[in-house]
Protein backbone atom coordinates (compact mmCIF):
# COMPACT_ATOMS: atom_id res chain seq x y z
CA UNK A 1 0.00 0.00 0.00
CA UNK A 2 1.75 3.01 -0.96
CA UNK A 3 1.22 6.54 1.04
CA UNK A 4 0.73 7.67 4.20
CA UNK A 5 -1.89 5.45 4.54
CA UNK A 6 0.03 2.69 4.93
CA UNK A 7 1.68 3.22 8.08
CA UNK A 8 -1.32 1.59 9.81
CA UNK A 9 0.83 2.23 13.52
CA UNK A 10 0.33 6.06 12.84
CA UNK A 11 -3.06 5.63 12.42
CA UNK A 12 -4.03 3.36 14.90
CA UNK A 13 -2.39 6.12 17.22
CA UNK A 14 -3.93 9.29 15.54
CA UNK A 15 -7.28 7.12 15.42
CA UNK A 16 -6.72 6.58 19.24
CA UNK A 17 -5.92 10.40 20.30
CA UNK A 18 -7.82 12.65 18.05
CA UNK A 19 -10.66 10.10 16.77
CA UNK A 20 -11.77 9.83 20.11
CA UNK A 21 -11.38 13.52 20.88
CA UNK A 22 -13.45 14.08 17.81
CA UNK A 23 -16.01 11.69 18.76
CA UNK A 24 -16.78 12.86 22.30
CA UNK A 25 -16.93 16.40 20.73
CA UNK A 26 -19.74 15.31 17.92
CA UNK A 27 -21.49 12.77 20.47
CA UNK A 28 -22.04 15.89 22.92
CA UNK A 29 -23.27 18.06 20.17
CA UNK A 30 -25.85 15.11 18.66
CA UNK A 31 -27.30 15.00 22.49
CA UNK A 32 -27.43 18.62 23.04
CA UNK A 33 -29.60 18.70 19.91
CA UNK A 34 -27.62 19.86 17.41
CA UNK A 35 -28.66 18.61 13.86
CA UNK A 36 -25.51 17.57 11.35
CA UNK A 37 -27.64 18.39 8.42
CA UNK A 38 -30.38 20.08 6.86
CA UNK A 39 -34.51 18.52 6.38
CA UNK A 40 -36.05 17.80 2.83
CA UNK A 41 -35.75 15.15 -0.11
CA UNK A 42 -32.88 12.78 0.15
CA UNK A 43 -31.68 9.98 -2.49
CA UNK A 44 -28.95 7.82 -2.25
CA UNK A 45 -26.61 5.75 -0.02
CA UNK A 46 -23.07 6.39 0.80
CA UNK A 47 -20.65 3.90 1.79
CA UNK A 48 -17.52 4.46 3.98
CA UNK A 49 -14.49 2.47 4.05
CA UNK A 50 -11.20 4.31 4.03
CA UNK A 51 -8.17 1.71 4.04
CA UNK A 52 -8.14 -2.21 3.91
CA UNK A 53 -8.35 -3.24 0.36
CA UNK A 54 -9.42 -6.93 1.01
CA UNK A 55 -12.51 -5.86 3.08
CA UNK A 56 -13.40 -3.70 -0.02
CA UNK A 57 -13.64 -7.00 -1.99
CA UNK A 58 -15.43 -8.54 0.54
CA UNK A 59 -17.75 -5.78 0.58
CA UNK A 60 -19.13 -6.84 -2.80
CA UNK A 61 -22.48 -8.71 -1.93
CA UNK A 62 -23.64 -5.29 0.20
CA UNK A 63 -22.76 -3.23 -2.71
CA UNK A 64 -24.74 -5.15 -4.36
CA UNK A 65 -27.55 -4.85 -1.85
CA UNK A 66 -27.22 -1.63 -1.86
CA UNK A 67 -27.65 -1.52 -5.91
CA UNK A 68 -30.54 -3.12 -5.68
CA UNK A 69 -32.26 -0.81 -2.75
CA UNK A 70 -31.02 2.38 -4.18
CA UNK A 71 -30.15 1.95 -8.12
CA UNK A 72 -26.88 1.98 -9.69
CA UNK A 73 -26.44 5.59 -9.81
CA UNK A 74 -27.54 6.68 -7.14
CA UNK A 75 -24.86 4.29 -4.40
CA UNK A 76 -21.48 6.24 -3.28
CA UNK A 77 -18.46 4.79 -1.69
CA UNK A 78 -15.89 6.89 -0.15
CA UNK A 79 -12.07 5.42 0.16
CA UNK A 80 -8.14 6.16 0.37
CA UNK A 81 -7.47 6.99 -3.31
CA UNK A 82 -4.94 3.78 -3.37
CA UNK A 83 -8.10 1.80 -2.75
CA UNK A 84 -10.13 3.06 -5.68
CA UNK A 85 -8.52 0.50 -7.99
CA UNK A 86 -10.80 -2.30 -6.19
CA UNK A 87 -13.92 -0.61 -6.72
CA UNK A 88 -13.40 0.36 -10.37
CA UNK A 89 -12.30 -3.48 -11.29
CA UNK A 90 -15.21 -4.89 -9.41
CA UNK A 91 -17.70 -2.09 -11.54
CA UNK A 92 -20.55 -2.41 -9.45
CA UNK A 93 -21.23 1.18 -8.80
CA UNK A 94 -19.84 4.57 -11.40
CA UNK A 95 -16.76 5.35 -11.28
CA UNK A 96 -17.86 8.60 -11.10
CA UNK A 97 -19.66 7.86 -7.68
CA UNK A 98 -16.16 6.67 -6.06
CA UNK A 99 -15.12 9.75 -3.66
CA UNK A 100 -11.36 9.56 -2.85
CA UNK A 101 -9.28 11.37 -0.17
CA UNK A 102 -5.45 11.83 -1.08
CA UNK A 103 -2.88 10.19 1.06
CA UNK A 104 0.24 11.58 0.24
CA UNK A 105 0.79 13.64 3.11
CA UNK A 106 -1.09 14.17 6.33
CA UNK A 107 -2.00 17.65 5.56
CA UNK A 108 -2.96 16.43 2.13
CA UNK A 109 -5.48 13.56 4.15
CA UNK A 110 -7.13 16.38 6.37
CA UNK A 111 -7.40 18.89 3.15
CA UNK A 112 -9.26 16.31 0.29
CA UNK A 113 -11.34 15.00 3.84
CA UNK A 114 -12.43 18.44 4.33
CA UNK A 115 -13.39 18.71 0.43
CA UNK A 116 -15.00 15.77 0.69
CA UNK A 117 -17.11 16.34 3.82
CA UNK A 118 -18.43 19.44 1.68
CA UNK A 119 -19.23 17.75 -1.71
CA UNK A 120 -21.09 15.01 0.20
CA UNK A 121 -23.29 17.62 2.41
CA UNK A 122 -24.08 19.17 -1.07
CA UNK A 123 -25.54 15.88 -2.43
CA UNK A 124 -27.92 15.47 -0.16
CA UNK A 125 -27.47 11.45 0.14
CA UNK A 126 -30.22 9.53 2.21
CA UNK A 127 -28.60 7.03 3.70
CA UNK A 128 -24.96 6.33 5.14
CA UNK A 129 -23.22 2.33 5.91
CA UNK A 130 -19.98 2.69 7.65
CA UNK A 131 -18.10 -0.53 6.92
CA UNK A 132 -15.15 0.22 9.09
CA UNK A 133 -15.29 -1.58 12.40
CA UNK A 134 -14.42 0.64 15.00
CA UNK A 135 -12.36 4.04 13.21
CA UNK A 136 -13.21 6.92 15.78
CA UNK A 137 -11.82 9.29 12.34
CA UNK A 138 -14.78 7.77 9.82
CA UNK A 139 -17.47 7.51 12.90
CA UNK A 140 -16.79 11.46 13.32
CA UNK A 141 -16.85 11.99 9.83
CA UNK A 142 -19.96 10.14 9.33
CA UNK A 143 -21.85 12.38 11.70
CA UNK A 144 -20.56 15.48 10.00
CA UNK A 145 -21.81 14.28 6.66
CA UNK A 146 -25.24 15.78 7.66
CA UNK A 147 -26.89 12.71 5.88
CA UNK A 148 -29.72 11.95 8.46
CA UNK A 149 -29.74 7.42 8.37
CA UNK A 150 -26.42 6.17 9.32
CA UNK A 151 -24.91 2.48 9.79
CA UNK A 152 -22.10 1.74 11.76
CA UNK A 153 -20.93 -0.43 14.39
CA UNK A 154 -21.25 0.37 18.29
CA UNK A 155 -19.80 -1.08 21.59
CA UNK A 156 -22.54 -1.45 24.20
CA UNK A 157 -20.55 -3.49 26.56
CA UNK A 158 -16.69 -3.40 25.24
CA UNK A 159 -17.39 -5.33 22.48
CA UNK A 160 -14.96 -3.50 20.47
CA UNK A 161 -13.43 0.17 20.80
CA UNK A 162 -15.47 3.25 21.73
CA UNK A 163 -16.41 5.69 18.74
CA UNK A 164 -18.84 7.61 20.38
CA UNK A 165 -22.95 7.81 19.80
CA UNK A 166 -22.65 9.27 16.28
CA UNK A 167 -24.94 6.33 14.30
CA UNK A 168 -28.75 6.54 14.03
CA UNK A 169 -28.90 2.46 13.84
CA UNK A 170 -25.96 0.82 15.61
CA UNK A 171 -25.53 -2.90 14.88
CA UNK A 172 -23.33 -5.00 17.49
CA UNK A 173 -20.16 -6.42 15.92
CA UNK A 174 -20.85 -10.36 15.85
CA UNK A 175 -17.44 -12.14 15.80
CA UNK A 176 -18.82 -15.01 14.26
CA UNK A 177 -20.47 -13.85 11.63
CA UNK A 178 -18.03 -14.05 7.62
CA UNK A 179 -17.17 -10.13 7.08
CA UNK A 180 -18.86 -10.64 3.96
CA UNK A 181 -22.50 -11.53 5.52
CA UNK A 182 -21.29 -9.01 8.34
CA UNK A 183 -21.43 -6.18 5.62
CA UNK A 184 -24.42 -7.40 3.91
CA UNK A 185 -26.44 -6.95 7.73
CA UNK A 186 -25.00 -3.18 7.78
CA UNK A 187 -27.19 -2.33 4.80
CA UNK A 188 -29.84 -4.38 5.74
CA UNK A 189 -29.88 -2.28 9.34
CA UNK A 190 -30.83 0.71 7.29
CA UNK A 191 -34.85 -0.99 6.81
CA UNK A 192 -34.95 -2.06 10.70
CA UNK A 193 -36.20 1.06 13.58
CA UNK A 194 -33.20 2.73 14.71
CA UNK A 195 -34.58 2.49 18.75
CA UNK A 196 -34.39 -1.62 18.23
CA UNK A 197 -30.84 -2.15 18.45
CA UNK A 198 -28.70 -3.82 19.66
CA UNK A 199 -31.63 -6.26 18.92
CA UNK A 200 -31.75 -6.90 14.83
CA UNK A 201 -34.27 -9.63 13.73
CA UNK A 202 -32.35 -10.10 10.78
CA UNK A 203 -30.78 -13.58 9.73
CA UNK A 204 -27.37 -13.28 7.78
CA UNK A 205 -27.18 -15.11 4.64
CA UNK A 206 -24.84 -18.50 4.28
CA UNK A 207 -21.58 -17.01 3.80
CA UNK A 208 -21.85 -18.81 0.20
CA UNK A 209 -18.96 -18.09 -2.00
CA UNK A 210 -19.64 -15.07 -3.67
CA UNK A 211 -17.92 -14.65 -6.86
CA UNK A 212 -16.92 -10.94 -7.72
CA UNK A 213 -17.33 -9.51 -11.13
CA UNK A 214 -14.06 -10.99 -12.84
CA UNK A 215 -11.40 -8.00 -13.51
CA UNK A 216 -11.12 -7.73 -17.44
CA UNK A 217 -6.96 -6.23 -18.36
CA UNK A 218 -6.65 -3.94 -21.05
CA UNK A 219 -4.64 -5.50 -24.30
CA UNK A 220 -1.99 -3.32 -23.16
CA UNK A 221 -2.00 -4.48 -19.48
CA UNK A 222 -1.91 -8.32 -20.51
CA UNK A 223 0.82 -7.60 -23.20
CA UNK A 224 2.97 -6.06 -20.76
CA UNK A 225 2.61 -8.17 -17.73
CA UNK A 226 3.59 -11.68 -20.62
CA UNK A 227 6.76 -9.60 -21.45
CA UNK A 228 7.47 -9.11 -18.16
CA UNK A 229 7.95 -12.78 -17.93
CA UNK A 230 9.29 -13.66 -21.15
CA UNK A 231 11.86 -11.16 -20.66
CA UNK A 232 13.00 -13.11 -17.47
CA UNK A 233 12.31 -16.77 -18.59
CA UNK A 234 12.90 -16.54 -22.63
CA UNK A 235 9.53 -17.28 -23.05
CA UNK A 236 5.75 -17.09 -21.06
CA UNK A 237 6.13 -20.67 -18.74
CA UNK A 238 3.65 -23.53 -19.33
CA UNK A 239 3.02 -23.24 -15.94
CA UNK A 240 3.29 -20.15 -13.28
CA UNK A 241 2.96 -19.62 -9.60
CA UNK A 242 3.40 -16.52 -7.74
CA UNK A 243 4.78 -16.31 -3.89
CA UNK A 244 3.73 -12.83 -2.11
CA UNK A 245 6.30 -13.34 0.56
CA UNK A 246 5.06 -9.95 2.22
CA UNK A 247 8.65 -8.94 3.11
CA UNK A 248 7.48 -5.26 4.53
CA UNK A 249 7.22 -4.84 8.00
CA UNK A 250 3.72 -3.23 8.01
CA UNK A 251 2.13 -6.47 9.67
CA UNK A 252 5.07 -8.80 10.93
CA UNK A 253 2.61 -10.54 12.72
CA UNK A 254 0.76 -12.22 9.56
CA UNK A 255 4.42 -12.88 7.78
CA UNK A 256 5.58 -16.53 6.68
CA UNK A 257 9.08 -16.56 7.23
CA UNK A 258 11.30 -15.85 4.34
CA UNK A 259 13.12 -19.05 4.60
CA UNK A 260 9.88 -21.23 4.28
CA UNK A 261 8.94 -19.34 1.23
CA UNK A 262 12.32 -20.37 -0.22
CA UNK A 263 12.34 -23.78 0.86
CA UNK A 264 8.66 -23.98 -0.70
CA UNK A 265 10.06 -22.16 -3.89
CA UNK A 266 12.78 -25.10 -4.28
CA UNK A 267 9.97 -27.62 -3.34
CA UNK A 268 8.00 -25.85 -6.36
CA UNK A 269 10.47 -25.67 -9.09
CA UNK A 270 11.48 -29.96 -7.85
CA UNK A 271 7.98 -30.85 -8.69
CA UNK A 272 8.10 -29.99 -12.71
CA UNK A 273 10.71 -28.57 -14.80
CA UNK A 274 8.13 -26.75 -16.62
CA UNK A 275 7.10 -24.68 -13.24
CA UNK A 276 8.30 -21.29 -12.70
CA UNK A 277 8.24 -18.91 -9.76
CA UNK A 278 7.70 -15.94 -9.35
CA UNK A 279 7.88 -13.49 -6.58
CA UNK A 280 5.50 -10.66 -6.02
CA UNK A 281 5.32 -7.49 -3.81
CA UNK A 282 5.31 -3.84 -3.64
CA UNK A 283 7.76 -1.30 -4.45
CA UNK A 284 8.65 -1.31 -0.77
CA UNK A 285 9.30 -4.37 -0.71
CA UNK A 286 11.57 -4.99 -4.21
CA UNK A 287 14.78 -5.20 -2.53
CA UNK A 288 13.90 -7.64 -0.28
CA UNK A 289 11.86 -9.86 -2.16
CA UNK A 290 14.43 -9.63 -4.63
CA UNK A 291 17.19 -10.98 -2.52
CA UNK A 292 14.45 -13.39 -1.05
CA UNK A 293 14.40 -14.84 -5.09
CA UNK A 294 17.78 -15.19 -5.18
CA UNK A 295 18.31 -17.27 -2.44
CA UNK A 296 16.45 -19.71 -4.27
CA UNK A 297 19.28 -19.99 -6.47
CA UNK A 298 17.58 -21.23 -9.81
CA UNK A 299 16.67 -19.28 -12.79
CA UNK A 300 13.46 -20.78 -12.53
CA UNK A 301 12.73 -17.93 -9.98
CA UNK A 302 13.02 -14.50 -10.10
CA UNK A 303 11.41 -11.27 -8.45
CA UNK A 304 8.50 -9.05 -9.96
CA UNK A 305 8.08 -6.74 -6.98
CA UNK A 306 7.20 -3.14 -7.35
CA UNK A 307 7.05 -3.89 -11.35
CA UNK A 308 3.78 -3.63 -11.87
CA UNK A 309 0.71 -1.33 -11.19
CA UNK A 310 -2.00 -2.82 -9.21
CA UNK A 311 -3.98 -3.30 -12.61
CA UNK A 312 -1.11 -4.94 -13.97
CA UNK A 313 -1.04 -7.40 -10.91
CA UNK A 314 -4.33 -8.78 -11.66
CA UNK A 315 -3.59 -9.32 -15.14
CA UNK A 316 -1.00 -11.04 -13.82
CA UNK A 317 -2.85 -13.08 -11.47
CA UNK A 318 -5.26 -13.72 -15.05
CA UNK A 319 -1.99 -15.69 -16.42
CA UNK A 320 -0.70 -17.49 -13.99
CA UNK A 321 -1.73 -20.47 -11.94
CA UNK A 322 -1.64 -20.49 -8.60
CA UNK A 323 -0.80 -17.36 -5.85
CA UNK A 324 0.48 -18.29 -2.46
CA UNK A 325 0.48 -15.53 0.32
CA UNK A 326 -0.67 -14.60 3.73
CA UNK A 327 -3.87 -13.37 4.81
CA UNK A 328 -3.71 -9.85 2.62
CA UNK A 329 -5.18 -7.52 0.30
CA UNK A 330 -3.61 -10.24 -2.57
CA UNK A 331 -5.55 -13.13 -1.16
CA UNK A 332 -8.91 -11.11 -1.67
CA UNK A 333 -7.65 -9.27 -5.20
CA UNK A 334 -7.72 -12.72 -6.80
CA UNK A 335 -11.01 -13.70 -6.41
CA UNK A 336 -11.63 -11.09 -9.14
CA UNK A 337 -9.23 -13.44 -11.25
CA UNK A 338 -8.95 -16.99 -12.32
CA UNK A 339 -6.11 -17.98 -10.69
CA UNK A 340 -6.00 -20.72 -7.60
CA UNK A 341 -5.13 -19.47 -4.14
CA UNK A 342 -3.58 -20.78 -1.15
CA UNK A 343 -3.53 -18.62 1.92
CA UNK A 344 -1.76 -18.83 5.19
CA UNK A 345 -3.90 -17.63 8.29
CA UNK A 346 -2.20 -17.13 11.67
CA UNK A 347 -3.47 -13.63 13.97
CA UNK A 348 -6.41 -13.33 12.11
CA UNK A 349 -9.52 -16.23 11.07
CA UNK A 350 -10.72 -17.52 7.52
CA UNK A 351 -13.75 -18.00 9.95
CA UNK A 352 -14.40 -14.32 9.27
CA UNK A 353 -11.70 -13.37 6.83
CA UNK A 354 -11.08 -16.32 4.83
CA UNK A 355 -11.94 -16.46 0.73
CA UNK A 356 -14.77 -19.33 -0.01
CA UNK A 357 -14.61 -19.66 -3.49
CA UNK A 358 -13.72 -23.45 -4.62
CA UNK A 359 -10.20 -22.30 -5.93
CA UNK A 360 -9.02 -21.21 -2.76
CA UNK A 361 -7.37 -22.85 -0.29
CA UNK A 362 -6.83 -21.88 3.27
CA UNK A 363 -4.43 -22.99 5.89
CA UNK A 364 -4.10 -22.22 9.54
CA UNK A 365 -2.44 -23.96 12.26
CA UNK A 366 -5.60 -23.68 14.53
CA UNK A 367 -3.45 -23.05 17.81
CA UNK A 368 -5.09 -21.99 21.27
CA UNK A 369 -3.98 -18.58 21.32
CA UNK A 370 -5.24 -18.10 17.89
CA UNK A 371 -6.61 -15.51 16.20
CA UNK A 372 -5.74 -12.57 18.85
CA UNK A 373 -6.06 -10.21 16.30
CA UNK A 374 -9.52 -8.86 16.18
CA UNK A 375 -11.84 -5.88 15.39
CA UNK A 376 -13.16 -5.98 18.64
CA UNK A 377 -9.38 -5.82 20.54
CA UNK A 378 -8.39 -3.28 17.55
CA UNK A 379 -6.24 -5.00 15.84
CA UNK A 380 -4.01 -4.56 18.75
CA UNK A 381 -2.51 -7.91 20.81
CA UNK A 382 0.41 -8.58 22.81
CA UNK A 383 1.67 -11.37 20.93
CA UNK A 384 5.31 -10.53 19.72
CA UNK A 385 6.06 -14.57 18.88
CA UNK A 386 3.92 -15.43 15.66
CA UNK A 387 3.98 -19.02 16.19
CA UNK A 388 0.78 -19.50 14.61
CA UNK A 389 2.24 -18.69 11.34
CA UNK A 390 5.77 -20.65 12.53
CA UNK A 391 3.33 -24.00 13.01
CA UNK A 392 2.46 -23.63 9.28
CA UNK A 393 4.85 -26.27 8.01
CA UNK A 394 6.41 -25.71 3.99
CA UNK A 395 4.90 -29.65 3.32
CA UNK A 396 1.37 -28.92 3.97
CA UNK A 397 1.25 -25.49 1.57
CA UNK A 398 3.45 -27.34 -1.36
CA UNK A 399 0.55 -30.10 -0.96
CA UNK A 400 -1.48 -27.46 -1.70
CA UNK A 401 -0.03 -25.68 -4.60
CA UNK A 402 0.74 -29.33 -6.56
CA UNK A 403 -3.41 -29.83 -5.51
CA UNK A 404 -4.52 -26.57 -7.28
CA UNK A 405 -2.00 -27.04 -10.54
CA UNK A 406 -3.07 -30.28 -10.67
CA UNK A 407 -6.31 -28.91 -10.67
CA UNK A 408 -5.26 -27.00 -13.53
CA UNK A 409 -4.40 -29.95 -15.52
CA UNK A 410 -0.46 -29.56 -14.90
CA UNK A 411 1.77 -32.06 -14.47
CA UNK A 412 4.06 -32.05 -10.59
CA UNK A 413 5.58 -34.62 -8.88
CA UNK A 414 5.07 -34.88 -5.11
CA UNK A 415 8.09 -34.32 -2.87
Amino acid sequence: MAGLSGNTPLFQRLDKWAGVAACAVCSLARRLGVSSGRSGARKGLLFVKLAEQGSTVLAGGAIRDAVEKFGHENVYFLVFDENRFILDAHDLIPPGNVLVIRTGSLPEILATAVRRLVEIRRMRLEALVDLEFFSRATAAFCFLTGIPKRVGFHAYFSEGPWRGDLFTHRPRYNPHIHTSSTFRGLVAALDAPAAAFPQFAWIPPEAAAYEPPQFAPTAEETGAMEKLIADRCGWFPKSLVLLNANASDLLPLRRWADANYIALARKILKSSPDVFVAFTGGPDEADKTAEIAREVKSDRAFSVAGRTTLRELLALYQLADVLVTNDSGPAHFATLTGIHTVVLFGPETPRLFGVLLPRCKTITAGLACSPCVSATNNRQTSCRDNICMKSIEVETVFSAVAEALAARGKQVQPS
